[in-house]
């Protein structure tokens, strides 16, 4: 797993994500996998809009991963840097949605009710042994 930090952040690789907005709240580490990222740009560049990050990267060590261990012994996708939640609500999320699925996203958690809104997008790979099939979705 890549551990960035803001100076050798691939500004020109990714232009439309900031390293501080991909950190994890709680540690302040980056480790965001550069196929993730990858695919993230694609689904940016493909949607020609601003997306807003609620969630990024998550160390094993924040309080919604330590909780995931502790119930299921493994920490989620964000973990491992291959995952991303977006704040995206009614035909944008849906738009973004599909594209996510063209960019080889697999695995996709959406949550369209309440004020909180959004999608989780990861490229987990079956190998990555998550014990679901791939591609997964899932609503919240």
């Amino acid at each position: 797993m890549a551990r960035w930090n803001e100076d050798d952040w691939p500004r020109n690789r990714w232009p439309n994500f900031s390293y501080r907005e991909l950190v994890c709240k709680e540690s302040g580490i980056n480790g965001m996998n550069e196929d993730t990222m990858d695919r993230l740009q694609e689904v940016r560049t493909a949607y020609g809009r601003g997306l807003t990050i609620s969630s990024g990267y998550r160390d094993v060590t924040h309080s919604i991963e330590a909780e995931k261990i502790e119930k299921h012994g493994r920490a989620g996708a964000h973990s491992t840097g291959r995952a991303v939640d977006l704040a995206v609500r009614g035909a944008d999320a849906v738009r973004v949605l599909a594209l996510a699925l063209e960019a080889g996203f697999t695995g996709i958690g959406v949550k369209q009710a309440g004020e909180k809104r959004f999608i989780h997008l990861d490229d987990i790979q079956p190998e990555d042994d998550f014990h679901v099939p791939r591609p997964w979705i899932w609503s919240y």
